[in-house]
Order: C-alpha cells, then structure tokens, then sequence
C-alpha cells in the first residue's frame, strides 16, 4: 500500500504538492470514490484511481516536452472560466504530460511539459535553485537604486525575496525592458517584484528555464528535449544522470 499522492507522482501527474491540490480539490477518485485527503493509502495494483476523470496509467513512456507558450493559455488542468489550456496546443502528442510549474495566463514564454513526477517535483523544489529567466516589459524607467533593491531581495507579503540578478536591456517610449533571473517559484513573483518598486509588468515573458531556452521557437510551438538537456536539467535539479531516456 502506499499513499495516493505519492502514485500519482510516481505516475506522472504532477509534483507531491501539486498531486495533494489535485487531491484536495476533489479531482480524484478510488474505486469511484472522490478521495480528497493525499495521505490515504492505496494499492496501485488493484485499486481504480482516476485523475480528473482520465484514469491513471501508472507506467506512462516519460515525455519531456519544451514550448513556448502563447498568451491567452492556462498551466492548470482546470479553469473554472473555460479557458484555453496549454495541452490542446500537443497536437501530435498521445500521452498525457503536466506543466512544470506555472507560467501566468497573460504571459508566455518557455513551458516545460513532462509526465516525470520525480523530475517535476526535483525542478519546482527551492533547495535546488533552478534559475528562471524573464524579459519584463514595465511602466516606467527603474532608477538603479530600485533595480540594486531587486537583487538583494524585496520584503514582499509572504516574506524576503532572494537574491535575483537584474538588468535593464533596453528602454522604448518611457517604458524599460529588463531582464530578471529568480531561483523562486512563488507565485506571480516577478510581477510583485515589479509592483513593488513601483514599475508594474506591461508584458512578461520567460526566456530560459535552467539550461533551457526557447530559441528557434514560435508562440505555440513546441519540440521534445535533447538527451543532453535532459541529462544537464537532471544534474542541475539533483537527480543526476540515473534515468535513461
């Protein structure tokens, strides 16, 4: 027997924390049951587990997927507002993958996608400080003094941001572009960041992800990882080199 939300994980649906949402919500049933406490047991033998209605394949072929996402597209799997969802965009892809982390529904930019709960759980966990990198189109011209404030961390609501490298790229009609690299995954956190030193986001857009980046790509498309990406992905999240792909 083991716990549900550790399955689910093991399955591909999510990271730990995300599974326990998902649970949570009432998005999963056992043996037709809605569960929504992540620390039942189950036997993945013989139970029915079922995840937002799809049933769950315990032993999915891993699938790691780099895109760049448009704006005017969800990461979640739901959305009580019926919008558009970044998966309907796989269009030739057959097995069911996940968002890593969230990318905002008015933002784009690189989306990685994969059923490998170990490998999402090890990318979206703070010891591991894997860099994000953004270009964030704000009102305004930031003063040095606010952009220094930026890198050594900003008292937001859910407390002290860590340092960030920040850099102003350019400047176009009273408004900057800078570029700005986080080890966080807290939610809309370069946004906040922003509205914090008083230059809110026009326009965000996530540019590298790791080693990862989104070169060659349009908005909307996508391509699988390299073996090399994925071995250098799983060095930098701590997991090594231990699978095969």
């Amino acid at each position: 027997m083991e716990r549900l939300h550790k399955v689910m994980a093991r399955a591909g649906v999510a990271s730990r924390r995300r599974c326990e949402e998902l649970i949570a919500s009432g998005m999963v049933k056992v043996n037709g049951k809605v569960i929504t406490e992540p620390g039942v047991k189950v036997d993945p033998a013989t139970d029915r587990i079922r995840v937002g209605g799809e049933p769950l394949e315990l032993s999915p072929a891993r699938q790691y997927i780099l895109m760049y996402k448009p704006r005017g597209y969800i990461t979640t799997m739901s959305d009580e507002k019926g919008r558009k969802k970044v998966t309907a965009l796989l269009k030739d892809n057959t097995g069911r993958v996940y968002p890593v982390g969230r990318l905002d529904y008015d933002s784009e930019g690189l989306l990685l996608l994969t059923n490998d709960g170990d490998l999402t759980y090890a990318l979206t966990h703070p010891k591991h400080l894997v860099s994000k990198t953004y270009q964030a189109r704000v009102s305004g011209v930031p003063e040095p003094v606010k952009l220094k404030q930026m890198e050594s961390g900003l008292p937001l609501e859910d407390g002290l941001t860590a340092p960030a490298r920040v850099r102003l790229k350019s400047q176009r009609e009273g408004n900057a572009l800078l570029e700005i690299t986080i080890h966080e995954g807290r939610k809309h956190q370069v946004k906040r960041m922003c509205e914090h030193i008083g230059h809110p986001v026009i326009r965000l857009k996530r540019i590298k992800f790791g080693n990862l980046n989104i070169d060659g790509l349009k908005p909307g498309q996508y391509r699988p990882l390299s073996g090399d990406e994925l071995k250098m992905l799983k060095e930098k999240s701590g997991l090594g080199n231990t699978d095969k792909y």
